[in-house]
């Protein structure tokens, strides 16, 4: 089942990304960055233990936000989920206004099957890269930039 997060899950999503963060998938986040952001993040729960999270962060002007923090529990792999999840952070966005999508991402073959396009990411706007002062990354990116536009028609998401 896919919900939106609440305060009680913090601790899961951050083991979940943490997991993946060791084997360079992902970028870790902090708790204390998970709890400010909590509204951002879905989660898909199964028996009551979280297997995965996605987190949508509007970016401001620009009709933009990003999709970040995508993982999905190993075991739970191949299944769907991260289309899921994916998809639901596709149709808030739409819900939202936003007209487009973007992430960036040290697996950007998932993106492209879900219907994002490899762009340039210095396209972005710089207000984006706030995030990157933190990352041991920085200032030499590893990851690629994909994005998605959004089309919306009487209120739904037509990809």
């Amino acid at each position: 089942m896919i919900r939106k997060a609440r305060i009680s899950d913090a601790i899961q999503i951050q083991s979940l990304i943490k997991s993946w963060a060791k084997e360079g998938k992902v970028l870790e986040r902090s708790l204390n960055h998970i709890y400010d952001h909590i509204r951002d993040y879905w989660v898909f729960e199964k028996n009551g233990k979280l297997i995965g999270c996605c987190g949508l962060h509007v970016v401001g002007w620009n009709d933009l936000a990003e999709v970040k923090s995508l993982v999905v529990a190993k075991r739970f792999q191949r299944q769907g989920i991260g289309r899921q999840l994916v998809n639901r952070c596709i149709e808030e966005a739409a819900a939202l206004g936003v007209k487009m999508l973007f992430a960036l991402t040290f697996v950007p073959s998932f993106f492209k099957e879900v219907g994002f396009k490899k762009i340039n990411k210095k396209n972005l706007p710089h207000k984006i890269w706030s995030d990157c002062i933190e990352c041991i990354y920085f200032p030499d990116c590893k990851e690629e930039a994909v994005a998605l536009k959004i089309k919306i028609r009487g209120g739904k998401s037509c990809l």
